[in-house]
């Protein structure tokens, strides 16, 4: 198996080399399944429906004006890797652009913290299935008889629910890239359906005013800590739009669908998201009686729009929680393969290899789903392991995008080519995208937005991650998550040498 640079050298970086991998992943992914990739896996309907409640309990109506400034944001970073994507359209994206714009030892280091949030975010994900099904039907409930997710038998209840889950993605990992294709296009369309009626119903049945956004429910007012912390959500929701990048290797014509398919994936997702949340705050019966902040959207649509069509909404909530999470571990079985494929991982000839006829990463696929439900576990150790699991994930998927984008950065700097260019262009001929002489901005901007919000995240607040007090953990979760996946990470590269 050849590669263009060696998973243990650590020389300065060089010219960018192009990908010189032999085909082994089916290229079958037309340009709509490309942006189902990326759509998916924010799953718009998944995380507000998931993470309403905190953003709403932490600022108010206000939190809603977080969302605008996260998906601008977002969009910076969005369109370096969209130059990215056209010139290194590879398996792997985050960990295989780290690798070329420095060196493999930063790249392994950067799919290191992008594989670990990869395997979180499927945990998280899979446990949003808790917030939807009981409330669509009380058979859901397994065990205990309170859904709440911050109640015991309501964690307990996510586990299993969440284990069948991923069971299930696991095994449509496994089987074709064409079903793979199939199951997500038809998820990512009933999603955008319900999105669109989800929106138009909430706002043709507004309750409120909309100078209500301008409150934040708490006798300070809308200061900016009570804002950076309602901005989790629309910083947990808006990730992941890379993933059209990281099936590069599947997609049709990459160097001119997967750039195009980044930008639009994270656009449409931020536009819905974003009526979503103002939609869900207008519509709301009462802003007062606390069940905004515990229940969430799930509140506003079974009291504001009928039991009935209620219940039909959240079946297509729990749809894209399905596809959301096979999108997500699709995305993270990715990257250990592209990862082990270099030689990087344990085991690496088995999680690098492919199966024939399905052209799928099956082991791979497995190394993601396995640890995904040991991590669901963790809920039943106290509900408010919730929280500190979803924002571990985000941190280190935010580290693991600030990685890139500085490396990108001081290529800029230095005055160094991105590489990676097609001498004819794109497929189709065309100039492959680029930034132009906006792209030394674009790129600082992006990098001190993913700094800034990583350090938002990871910032141990007590408020906000121990909540009942006596769990000192919880707090400082995920700034010992993020220091763990680093002395780990260094430990393995240590005997490797």
């Amino acid at each position: 198996m050849t590669t263009s640079t060696s998973p243990t050298s650590t020389e300065a970086p060089g010219p960018v080399a192009a990908p010189s991998y032999p085909q082994q992943l089916h290229r079958t992914m037309g340009r709509f399944a490309s942006f189902a990739a990326g759509f998916s896996f924010i799953s718009v309907l998944t995380t507000v429906f998931q993470l309403f409640a905190f953003g709403y309990g932490a600022a108010g109506p206000a939190f809603v004006w977080t969302w605008p400034v996260v998906l601008v944001g977002q969009l910076l970073v969005a369109a370096c890797f969209a130059e990215l994507a056209a010139r290194l359209p590879i398996s792997g994206a985050i960990y295989q652009w780290s690798s070329r714009l420095a060196n493999p030892v930063y790249g392994w280091f950067t799919g290191w913290l992008m594989v670990l949030g990869q395997v979180v975010v499927v945990t998280a994900a899979a446990l949003a299935l808790q917030v939807v099904l009981p409330a669509l039907w009380s058979g859901f409930q397994l065990v205990g008889g309170d859904p709440s997710p911050t109640t015991a038998s309501g964690a307990a209840n996510a586990v299993l629910l969440g284990s069948g889950l991923i069971a299930l993605t696991t095994l449509v990992n496994a089987v074709d890239n064409r079903v793979l294709s199939w199951v997500n296009g038809i998820g990512v369309t009933a999603e955008l359906a319900g999105i669109a009626l989800i929106v138009v119903l909430l706002f043709t049945h507004a309750e409120q005013p909309a100078s209500v956004v301008m409150q934040t429910g708490h006798p300070g007012g809308a200061g900016l800590r009570t804002l950076l912390v309602g901005s989790f959500t629309a910083a947990y929701v808006l990730i992941g739009f890379d993933s059209a990048g990281e099936l590069s290797e599947e997609t049709v014509a990459p160097r001119r669908t997967a750039p195009r398919t980044v930008l639009t994936a994270l656009a449409a997702a931020g536009t819905g998201g974003g009526l979503l949340l103002l939609g869900g705050v207008l519509a709301a019966p009462s802003l007062t009686d606390g069940r905004l902040a515990t229940e969430g959207l799930s509140y506003v649509l079974t009291s504001t729009l009928g039991d009935g069509l209620g219940r039909a909404l959240l079946a297509d909530v729990a749809v894209a929680v399905c596809v959301g999470t096979l999108a997500m571990q699709t995305a993270g079985a990715r990257m250990v393969f592209s990862m082990a494929r270099d030689g990087a991982l344990p085991f690496a000839g088995r999680l690098a290899s492919v199966h024939p006829r399905s052209g799928m990463p099956r082991w791979a696929a497995v190394a993601v789903g396995v640890p995904a439900v040991v991590l669901l576990l963790l809920n039943l150790v106290s509900p408010a392991a919730f929280l500190a699991l979803s924002t571990t994930c985000v941190v280190l998927v935010y580290a693991a995008y600030a990685l890139v984008v500085g490396a990108l950065l001081v290529r800029r700097l230095r005055g160094l080519s991105i590489g990676g260019e097609s001498p004819g262009g794109d497929e189709s001929g065309r100039p492959l995208f680029s930034l132009g002489r906006w792209a030394l901005p674009v790129n600082a901007l992006a990098l001190a937005y993913g700094v800034a919000m990583t350090v938002n995240l990871a910032w141990p607040r007590a408020a906000v991650y121990d909540p009942e007090g006596g769990h000192w953990y919880f707090r400082w979760f995920s700034v010992l998550a993020l220091a763990g996946a680093s002395v780990v990470g260094a430990g393995y590269r240590g005997l490797r040498r």
